[in-house]
């Protein structure tokens, strides 16, 4: 009788570790992307650079996240078929976290500019976008091309930790740049007659335009790295892959099209852009 037990007992504990060896096979299947978090995609974005990302603000009061970089994150997420969490903070938090693998994706208009590429892996391009310099109506004739930006007596604005930032210290080197920390602020300030001009990319300027008339475009600024890319945690060759499958997706089923569309005509309504407790 007590060898049977025995014998008994042993075929359960086989089957015990059966059973835990394919909870183990499961879990690494759920995690086949290695996202931070099993199941979750985590990750950054900047929600100041309408119509990119920005709160939509409803009839109610209440801020919904918007912009067509939004719409694509959520798109690849459900391509995916993972959980979502967003995590607002300045542009050059979402660089950081990037770089210290706290996040697994930043989607803030991010240029795949090579100086980055030791930090993050980029995505494919999803959206072919320019760069512009802007000035206010009152102050369009200082301005008559690029090179009147290189001005010791002007003033220029650019968003901390961006291209802009790069384009500003390259073609208005002998002006005095301002260093802001969100693209609105570029406009605040441009607005209040405190800045002469400043960097933002061009549909970024249109948007802007929408809502402040009185704005000015001057010029395309010329810029070797055209287009924006979803950042990836660098080293994370699976979740890339998969994060590049679903880009071809969503351009290709026409949804991606949409998404701007949407983005840009939401842009011109009511929105906020800045982190919500900084409202």
């Amino acid at each position: 009788m007590k060898k049977l037990f025995a014998l008994l007992l042993a075929v359960v504990m086989v089957l015990s570790l059966a059973a835990c060896g394919e909870k183990k096979d499961d879990t690494t299947v759920e995690n086949k992307y290695n996202t931070k978090t099993p199941g979750v995609l985590t990750v950054a974005t900047s929600p100041d650079y309408a119509p990119y990302e920005f709160y939509a603000i409803g009839e109610d009061g209440s801020a919904e996240l918007a912009g067509f970089d939004i719409a694509l994150i959520k798109y690849i997420a459900e391509y995916l078929d993972v959980e979502l969490e967003i995590i607002p903070m300045d542009f050059d938090g979402v660089l950081l976290e990037l770089a210290n693998g706290s996040v697994d994706l930043g989607v803030a208009g991010i240029s795949p500019d090579p100086d980055r590429a030791n930090s993050m892996d980029f995505s494919d391009i999803y959206y072919e976008g320019g760069q512009a310099f802007i000035t206010v109506e009152s102050k369009a004739d200082m301005f008559t091309d690029l090179a009147s930006a290189n001005n010791p007596d002007i003033s220029v604005g650019a968003q901390n930790g961006t291209i802009q930032m790069d384009l500003a210290q390259q073609y208005s080197a002998d002006a005095d740049i301002v260093t802001l920390t969100k693209a609105t602020d570029i406009i605040a300030e441009l607005v209040s007659g405190k800045l002469d001009g400043g960097y933002v990319e061009y549909d970024v300027a249109v948007a802007y335009k929408a809502n402040y008339p009185e704005l000015h475009i001057v010029c395309e600024v010329p810029y070797e790295v055209e287009g924006n890319a979803v950042g990836v945690k660098k080293g994370n060759e699976a979740l890339l892959a998969g994060v590049n499958e679903a880009i071809a997706a969503c351009i290709e089923d026409g949804s991606f099209s949409k998404f701007v569309a949407d983005a840009l005509e939401q842009a011109s309504g009511n929105i906020y852009e800045g982190l919500l407790e900084d409202k």
